[in-house]
C-alpha cells in the first residue's frame, strides 16, 4: 500500500509488503503540507483525511492538542462501574495478552466518549505513554487530541490504525495505535473502543484484525450476558406472574422484556427516564404500576384499585443473615445483602431524605474523602436492588415504604 491508495474500511495503516520507515517519511511530508496548506506530494488515506477536516474545523492545535483534559478520581471511578464494558474486561484483556506481553503496547479500553477507563502493559510502555498524557481519565477523544485511533474509530464508527504522522498532534508522530469501536449488541449503539498502542516502529498489520476480533468477541460476550440476565429476571418473575390478576410484564433496568402475562409479546418496553415504584403512564399500555425486581420491574397494567405500595422490610436482626424483602400487590422476593451494603441499607432507611457521597463516607469511614468507595459500593448496591434505591442524593426511592426489624446488640464492623 502506498499513501495515494484509497482507503478500504477496516484497511491497516501499512500492509505487509511496505516499508514502514519509508511510508513515515512520506506521511511526514504529507502531514507537513497539510498542516501549512501546501500541495501534498500524496494524499492522505480516506479515513485519516476525513479526520483531518473535522479536527481542523474543530480548532484542535496541532502541535499540542486541546489542552489538558483529565476527569477525576471520583467521575473515572463512576465510569468504570456504569460501563458495560466492564462486564467483558476479562475477554479485552485476555484476548490481547499477546500483543502487550512483549511490552513494546499497551492496551487501552476507552469509553464512548473517549475517556481512558482501563489501560495495562509493561512499566516501560506505559511511561512512554504517560508523557503523551494516554493514561486513565485522560479525554482521548479527537476534538481532545486530534486524530488518533480512539477519537477516530467513535467518528468513523469502524476499526482504524493510526500511524506515527497520520496522528494530528505532531508529539503523536512517534506513536502508532489500533482501535475498534466495541457495540452494544442489542441497540448497535457504541459502548467505547478498545486499542493497541505503543511506538511507531513496533506497527504490525495484522494488528488491526486481531483487535477488531476481540472487539467482535466483546459484543458476543455482552450479548450472552443479557441473555443470562433475562434468564434470570424471568425465573425471579415466574411465580410473581402466575399470582398476577391481570396483565403483567418483566423487563429489566432498560425496558428489555423477560416474561409477559396477558400482554402482545414485544422485545422491549420504553421506560420513563427515572422508574419509581408506583404508578407511572406508559404510551404503549396507559396506567401501569411500577415494582422493583432485582435487575429490573414488574410492570402490571393498573386496574381500578387504588395503587399499591412497595413494600421494603430491613431484617437486620443479629441472630440471622441480614435479609431485604420486597414485596408489592403480587408477591416478593429476598436479597442478602453483603456486610456493608447492610450498614448503608441502614444508614439509609435512618436518612429518609437522603445522603450525599460525602456524607455517606462520613458516617461509613469518619471521613467525607472516600466517595469513591461509596460511589463504587451504590453501584453495586443498586444493581441487586433495582429501582428500590434513587441517587443524586442517595436514598430510598419514593413510593416505597421502609419498615427495620434491628436487633440493637448487633454490631458492624467498620
Amino acid at each position: 500500500m502506498t499513501a495515494t491508495s484509497p482507503s478500504r474500511e477496516g484497511e491497516p495503516a501499512v500492509g505487509a509488503g511496505d516499508d514502514p520507515r519509508q511510508y513515515a517519511a512520506v506521511l511526514a511530508a504529507v502531514y507537513d503540507a497539510a498542516m501549512s496548506g501546501g500541495r501534498p506530494p500524496a494524499r492522505p488515506r480516506d479515513v485519516i483525511g476525513e479526520s483531518w477536516r473535522r479536527v481542523l474545523r474543530a480548532g484542535v492545535d496541532p502541535e499540542r492538542g486541546s489542552g489538558e483534559s483529565l476527569i477525576g478520581a471520583a467521575d473515572l471511578e463512576a465510569r468504570r462501574a456504569q460501563s458495560p464494558l466492564a462486564l467483558v474486561l476479562d475477554d479485552l484483556t485476555g484476548g490481547l495478552d499477546a500483543v502487550i506481553a512483549d511490552g513494546d503496547n499497551i492496551l487501552v479500553i476507552a469509553d464512548a466518549a473517549g475517556h481512558v477507563l482501563w489501560r495495562g502493559g509493561q512499566t516501560r510502555v506505559l511511561h512512554r505513554a504517560d508523557r503523551l498524557g494516554f493514561v486513565e481519565g485522560a479525554d482521548w477523544g479527537e476534538q481532545s487530541v486530534g486524530t488518533n485511533a480512539i477519537g477516530t474509530a467513535l467518528m468513523s464508527g469502524g476499526p482504524v490504525q493510526v500511524f506515527s504522522a497520520e496522528h494530528f498532534v505532531r508529539t503523536h508522530h512517534t506513536w502508532t495505535c489500533t482501535g475498534a469501536p466495541i457495540r452494544d449488541p442489542r441497540t448497535d449503539a457504541v459502548l467505547g473502543v478498545v486499542d493497541v498502542s505503543g511506538p511507531a516502529a513496533t506497527i504490525h498489520p495484522t494488528t488491526l484484525a486481531l483487535v477488531s476480533a476481540v472487539a467482535k468477541l466483546a459484543e458476543s460476550q455482552l450479548r450472552e450476558h443479557h441473555r443470562r440476565r433475562l434468564d434470570e429476571l424471568r425465573a425471579i418473575a415466574a411465580p410473581i406472574l402466575a399470582r398476577s390478576s391481570g396483565p403483567a410484564l418483566a423487563v429489566d433496568a432498560d425496558g428489555w422484556v423477560a416474561a409477559v402475562d396477558s400482554v402482545a409479546p414485544c422485545s422491549r418496553l420504553l421506560l420513563p427516564g427515572t422508574p419509581q415504584p408506583g404508578r407511572t403512564w406508559l404510551h404503549a399500555l396507559g396506567a401501569c404500576e411500577f415494582e422493583p425486581l432485582p435487575g429490573g420491574w414488574l410492570v402490571r397494567v393498573a386496574d381500578d384499585r387504588d395503587p399499591t405500595t412497595t413494600l421494603v422490610e430491613l431484617d437486620l436482626a443479629g441472630n440471622r443473615p441480614p435479609t431485604v424483602r420486597v414485596s408489592g400487590a403480587t408477591g416478593s422476593w429476598t436479597h442478602r445483602p453483603s456486610r456493608r451494603h447492610t450498614e448503608i441499607l441502614a444508614l439509609l432507611a435512618a436518612h429518609p431524605d437522603g445522603l450525599s457521597a460525602a456524607a455517606m463516607s462520613e458516617q461509613l469511614f469518619g471521613t467525607d474523602d472516600r466517595t469513591v468507595t461509596v460511589r463504587a459500593e451504590m453501584s453495586r448496591l443498586r444493581k441487586s436492588l433495582g429501582g428500590v434505591l434513587s441517587a443524586n442524593p442517595y436514598r430510598f426511592a419514593a413510593g416505597v415504604e421502609i419498615t427495620t426489624v434491628d436487633d440493637p446488640a448487633r454490631s458492624l464492623d467498620r
